[in-house]
């Protein structure tokens, strides 16, 4: 084995001494980013509107990998929130704040997924959860990364930004589907992440966006797993703990120096079969 070359390597990823802040992290693809960040190095702040989940979640992170770890409890989509939890993180991390994942979000409400018998309110608030939240956290969090010169911010967006939806897929499994305005907050995600980059670029700040296409979860119908499948080039859907997670790591690390304004699309090639 070539030592140095696998020194070179694992020093472009490696995070020690940096401290990450994952917006929804105490679950799904929140937790897989704050448990890479770790693996690497970082001290991670976790977030969640369930201040005991967040707490759980840090408590196995601090087990699990030996760095330190903070619970939060964060409505991000309140100003105030965010506010207090950058400040919490500041004061936790003597004042650090290298990577933030703005992975935080809300699901569609209890109204139909279609437009025309969708209830506004169930509108607003997914837009307010997945846009206006984002753009809070970024603010908060950006802007103590801007005057210490350096930083991270990586936003969760969608293929759902890219693609309409079948929606026989989701009807003939029972499932609600996904509403539009989901796909139009997630084209934000898209837009902020590329003018955010150039706005933050002389303070040294790097943004970019991961898209995930679906990742397979428990309480799925084994028919939707199957009708993803067959429309994905790989032919699956994305695994929790596994597939997200060399993204996360890409984005938030050295390995990435010169990238900005980007976005990966982890989708198993969904977006591009045909």
């Amino acid at each position: 084995m070539n030592t140095q070359l696998h020194g070179e390597i694992a020093a472009l990823f490696d995070l020690s001494g940096s401290v990450a802040v994952v917006t929804g992290g105490a679950s799904k693809l929140g937790l897989d980013a704050a448990s890479v960040l770790a693996a690497a190095g970082a001290d991670v702040a976790v977030t969640s509107r369930d201040a005991r989940k967040a707490q759980d979640s840090a408590r196995q992170i601090e087990e699990r990998y030996g760095v330190k770890a903070l619970g939060l409890a964060l409505d991000h989509t309140e100003i105030a929130s965010v506010t207090a939890a950058a400040e919490a993180v500041t004061d936790w991390s003597d004042g650090r704040v290298d990577i933030l994942v703005n992975n935080g979000g809300g699901g569609s409400g209890h109204s139909k997924a279609r437009l025309f018998e969708r209830d506004p309110a169930d509108i607003d608030s997914l837009i307010r959860a997945n846009l206006i939240g984002p753009i809070y956290c970024c603010r908060e969090f950006g802007k103590r990364m801007a005057e210490r010169g350096s930083g991270r911010i990586i936003n969760i967006a969608s293929i759902a930004a890219h693609v309409g939806r079948d929606r026989s897929v989701y009807d003939r499994n029972g499932l609600k589907g996904q509403p539009v305005d989901y796909a139009a907050s997630k084209a934000g995600i898209l837009g902020l992440t590329r003018d955010l980059a150039a706005y933050l670029a002389p303070q040294g700040v790097r943004v970019n966006a991961i898209s995930p296409g679906g990742f397979e979860r428990s309480d799925m119908p084994e028919g939707f797993v199957a009708d993803y499948s067959r429309l994905t080039a790989l032919g699956r859907m994305g695994r929790d703990g596994i597939d997200l997670k060399g993204a996360i790591l890409f984005l938030a690390s050295d390995a990435s120096n010169y990238v900005t304004g980007q976005e990966i699309i982890v989708d198993g090639g969904f977006t591009i079969w045909r």
